[in-house]
């Protein structure tokens, strides 16, 4: 299920004058028996609320107030989420003759034409509150409180996620929370602007409305409904006359939930669950990911760009507060900035500390198993799989699944993998330099896949020929650093890839500390090839440096084996032409003297385990 969160409007949304019928109650009652969390969020005092609806409790929390109160009707517990109003401005208004005159604990609500005398109350008396409007309704609260915000304290009070919510209104003072939510619905008596602005336009008035949205939730129509608006930028058609290719199609067209809004788009999908397809915005050529239901592979060569594209799109959904769960076999992503990473060369973190923090929907994990030997890893994320899948069929997050190495997790030998489609992780994205050496079960949950290098024709073949599928034509294009083949379509296409912001210094613990390629490894041979010694990382170059005779130190040197190995297999320029110094004033200083500049520079640059080594000028005080 994609949504696990309904949260509803009360006055002529779930009630109309007031009163809920009993067929709506009904359908709230199966909703939360299929374990959905009911929120109401009204903008009436608690009091009021309570006095006209007898069924408080099938909610799991109440946001009154528009905002400013959060109640559990089961605990019978209160909390204000702002500061009261002055009392001056209430005996004010009384003073002035204002009525009605509701006072609230953080709300002082009255109705139009009396939002004049308001305004000009809160002006003269100097007060920071803002007015909001809804039907003639007329609320005065602190700045920056609204339904959005006493809808966010709900979640947080939940351990849920907005991107896991579905909210459902009808008047100006919905406006704020249906956009917070992953999904906004209106129902059929709602102001022409919330229908205009909302995702999902209701064909029933009122309860009946809100009945028909709990049916589409429990059928999962919703599931498998296009949001444009939280698409994530890919990147730039590469101007092959296709702009616009992938576009939704306009309201009306057949098989969508309703008619919608915003989305304007009916539900489509692929194999892997009913991901919705990629949206190409034909006026300047950005292609989009929809953020649900996406079972996405990242193939090519080494160094050819993989990580380059998994970091643009996670900077993106961890910046749109969708939680990421990334497994990190080597190490790739251990200083990822705003995620928090558990396990490092020394510890294997236990699926339990994984899943305690991802209780929280704000954080985003790495889980690093560099310190897990390859013959180990299927099992681990055998063990979490069930686990992520479980935590997000109870709160709706994580919301992407993201597997380095995918092939390490879940090689070709294994037969079953406990998904039946991407989106029981929400979205999954899996990287892999050989996609034909992972397990078919894991390739059938693809339904789009990225090629980059400068053969992406031979990374899709491979795919391919793994799923038994015919690979597709490369449409031809001027420009494009990747291509994009959907399974639904018979070609793939270029594209351009939007960068990060950020630039991520990419592999520097995999290279300091996990275990490099054996093309990409470092062999002590000395002359005549007299020793064959791999270091599979920094520290373990470091280490062997230390050892090895001194022959077989300057064999390399003199070579420039050292910077030449940086520059080929580590990609670190930099580094290279400051070890290349040193290899350049081999004659004139001693090979003790050159093991220790070298160590110190690559120490310089990257973390290495804090292992002492005769390079290190406190080593034998450890």
């Amino acid at each position: 299920m994609r949504y696990n969160v309904l949260a509803c409007d009360y006055d002529e949304t779930l009630a109309r004058g007031g009163q809920v019928d009993e067929e709506t109650i009904k359908a709230l009652e199966r909703l939360s028996r299929a374990g959905v969390t009911l929120l109401l969020v009204t903008g009436r005092e608690l009091d009021d609320l309570l006095s006209v609806f007898p069924h408080p409790a099938l909610f799991d929390l109440i946001v009154a107030e528009n905002g400013g109160l959060l109640y559990d009707p089961r605990q019978r517990t209160c909390d204000a989420l702002a500061a009261p109003p002055p009392p001056e401005l209430a005996d004010r208004l009384r003073g002035e003759g204002v009525s009605p005159l509701g006072i609230g604990q953080v709300l002082i609500a009255t109705r139009e034409p009396h939002d004049v005398q308001v305004q000009a109350a809160i002006r003269e008396l100097g007060l920071e509150l803002q007015v909001i409007y809804n039907k003639g309704a007329v609320m005065v609260l602190p700045a920056g409180v609204n339904k959005a915000t006493g809808l966010a304290a709900a979640l947080d009070r939940l351990s849920m996620s907005p991107h896991s919510t579905v909210a459902v209104g009808d008047g100006e003072n919905d406006h704020a929370f249906l956009t917070a939510a992953e999904c906004g619905a209106a129902v059929a008596n709602a102001l022409p602007a919330l229908k205009n602005a909302c995702d999902v336009c209701l064909e029933g008035e009122n309860g009946r409305g809100v009945t028909e949205l709990t049916a589409k939730l429990l059928s999962g129509d919703l599931d498998t409904l296009e949001l444009p608006r939280h698409h994530v930028l890919l990147g730039h058609a590469g101007g092959d006359g296709e702009a616009g290719a992938g576009r939704d199609r306009e309201e009306g067209g057949e098989g969508g939930p309703s008619r919608t809004g915003r989305a304007g788009a009916e539900a489509r999908g692929g194999g892997g669950g009913g991901a919705a397809r990629p949206v190409t915005d034909d006026g300047d050529g950005e292609v989009r990911l929809p953020t649900y239901g996406l079972g996405l592979l990242v193939a090519g060569p080494s160094g050819s760009g993989k990580s380059t594209v998994t970091t643009a799109l996670l900077e993106r959904l961890t910046g749109a507060s969708y939680q990421c769960v990334i497994v990190d076999p080597e190490g790739d992503y251990a200083e990822y900035p705003g995620v928090t990473v558990l396990g490092d060369p020394d510890r294997v973190p236990a699926v339990d500390e994984v899943l305690h923090v991802l209780e929280q929907p704000a954080h985003s994990v790495v889980i690093n198993l560099i310190g897990l030997q390859l013959r180990d890893r299927p099992a681990y994320f055998a063990e979490l799989l069930p686990r992520l899948t479980a935590l997000r069929a109870r709160l709706g997050h994580p919301h992407w699944l993201i597997l380095d190495e995918a092939h390490h997790l879940m090689p070709a030998e294994i037969r079953h993998v406990p998904l039946q489609q991407a989106g029981d992780v929400g979205a999954l994205l899996m990287i892999t330099v050989h996609p034909d050496a992972m397990s078919p079960e894991a390739l059938r949950l693809v339904n789009a896949t990225i090629a980059v290098g400068k053969d992406p024709e031979n990374t899709l073949a491979a795919f391919a020929a793994a799923r038994g599928l015919e690979p597709p034509a490369l449409r031809p294009a001027p420009a494009g650093d990747l291509a994009l083949w959907l399974e639904e379509a018979g070609y793939a296409r270029r594209l351009t890839l939007a960068p990060a912001r950020a630039e991520r210094t990419r592999h520097r613990r995999k290279y300091a500390a996990g275990t490099m390629a054996k093309d990409k490894s470092f062999y002590f041979t000395g002359p005549q090839d007299r020793l064959r010694l791999r270091a599979r990382n920094l520290h373990t170059f470091v280490e062997l440096a230390e050892g090895v005779d001194d022959d077989t130190w300057l064999h390399h040197l003199r070579r420039g084996d050292y910077s030449g190995w940086i520059r080929g297999s580590l990609g670190d320029d930099e580094l290279a032409e400051e070890v290349a110094a040193v290899e350049r004033e081999e004659a004139g200083i001693a090979p003790q003297e050159s093991r220790r500049r070298v160590a110190d520079l690559i120490n310089a640059r990257y973390t290495l385990p804090a292992e002492p080594t005769a390079f290190d000028p406190d080593h034998e005080d450890r």
